[in-house]
């Protein structure tokens, strides 16, 4: 979330700067030679042109001597933004392009667990939200630590305050003291094939008054940890260190090798795709949230 949000203080930089700018984005697996010298050549359109890279980390390696050239010899109305996710696929070409002095190096380190509360208040603070420090606390023990998941509560929240004031008492009325349990055992269940159990337990949380944005968050969580585990489950790494990687306690490993059993990348891909439609249609592109989530649980638990 927040290398996403350093990437739109670039662009809304570029467009201030030139209303005109043409912005390319597209995920590193998407790139061959040709479609790298796309987006960073010139435009018939725009004097000024944007390239964002996202997922460097999944760059194919033999586009790596010529990233590294491009940044070299890039015309200065063109940018390339090279977004890398952190661990440790990728980070050869990371270190090479931090010593190139042409380059500008923009951290978007996570907060650390004991910082998590820290971050409520702050993005609390930048949305102009008045929230109680115990308010804060209750939130992320109520919802979790995942970033966006806490963004998105703490816009339904100021949503639902008279006063724009967020106190222990509302985080209670809203999210009903289980809303991370809730969201998270929906997910696993749908994630390990269980769908009645994820079917209730859907019905139970939006009958509960969970936000729904809460279940997709959860589910695009789940999903995003499978993708990273089937990439790191063959490098030899004990649970530890996996869990590490992940973001995660080791206690959580076992499952999540029990969860990766049903998948492989085509069905998870498909399955992402299904989690950002019906995060879409949650947050205002559909009339019926609960119709939206019901159609995604079901086709996540059915794998298809």
């Amino acid at each position: 979330m927040l290398a996403d949000r350093a990437v739109e203080t670039i662009l809304r930089s570029a467009r201030q700067t030139a209303p005109e700018v043409e912005i390319n984005q597209v995920t590193a697996t998407e790139l061959d030679g040709d479609r790298l010298a796309e987006i960073t050549g010139s435009s018939l359109f725009s004097a000024e042109s944007v390239a964002v890279v996202r997922d460097l980390a999944n760059l194919p390696t033999d586009l790596t001597d010529a990233v590294l050239s491009l940044v070299a010899e890039l015309p200065d109305t063109t940018a390339l933004v090279l977004v890398h996710g952190g661990g440790q696929k990728g980070k050869a070409l990371l270190d090479k392009l931090r010593k190139d002095k042409a380059v500008d190096v923009v951290e978007a380190a996570s907060p650390k667990p004991w910082e998590i509360v820290s971050f409520v208040q702050s993005e609390a603070k930048r949305a102009k939200i008045a929230i109680q420090p115990e308010a804060a606390q209750l939130l992320v023990d109520t919802v979790g630590t995942d970033l966006r998941t806490l963004v998105g509560a703490l816009g339904q929240l100021s949503s639902d305050s008279e006063d724009g004031r967020i106190d222990e008492a509302l985080v209670r009325r809203y999210f009903g003291g289980r809303a991370e349990i809730t969201s998270f055992v929906v997910c696993d269940h749908a994630l390990e094939g269980r769908t009645t159990q994820a079917m209730e337990q859907l019905r139970w949380a939006l009958s509960s008054g969970v936000a729904p944005v809460l279940v997709t968050s959860a589910m695009a969580m789940g999903l995003r940890r499978l993708v990273k585990f089937l990439d790191l489950r063959s490098s030899g790494m004990n649970d530890r260190d996996l869990a590490r990687e992940l973001g995660m306690p080791p206690s959580r490993i076992s499952k999540l090798r029990g969860q990766a059993r049903r998948w492989d990348q085509a069905r998870l891909a498909a399955a992402i795709q299904a989690t950002a439609r019906a995060d879409g249609e949650v947050k205002g592109a559909a009339d019926d949230a609960g119709f939206a989530l019901e159609r995604l649980v079901l086709s996540v638990a059915r794998g298809s």
